[in-house]
């Protein structure tokens, strides 16, 4: 899958997800909403680290697990703002990291 296949199908994954829980995805939503994830991130890479309270310990496969689940959100959402915002994020990835 290539990366603007990848984005279409994430952002039609949001759309389906928004529209069956009533709620519009406008810019001020979506960068709420990144913000609400890479908290996630933060608190399993936390707990992954053994940084948190120990009744939040896991397994390491598992808070490993728990890490990658809250990143691919973290990713889902930056992609759903570029949506809102009408970026081409694979030009501005191409632009901001590879092309220098």
């Amino acid at each position: 899958m290539d990366f603007k296949e990848l984005q279409e199908k994430v952002v039609a994954n949001a759309i389906n997800y928004w529209k069956k829980y009533n709620v519009v995805i406008d810019q001020d939503f979506s960068l709420l909403k990144l913000y609400e994830e890479l908290w996630e991130y933060s608190q399993a890479v936390l707990i992954h680290r053994k940084k948190s309270r120990p009744e939040k310990f896991l397994p390491e496969n598992e808070s490993k697990e728990e890490v990658a689940k809250e990143l691919a959100d973290v990713v889902w959402m930056a992609i759903v703002n570029a949506h809102v915002f009408w970026i081409d994020l694979e030009e501005a990835l191409s632009k901001k990291w590879i092309k220098k």
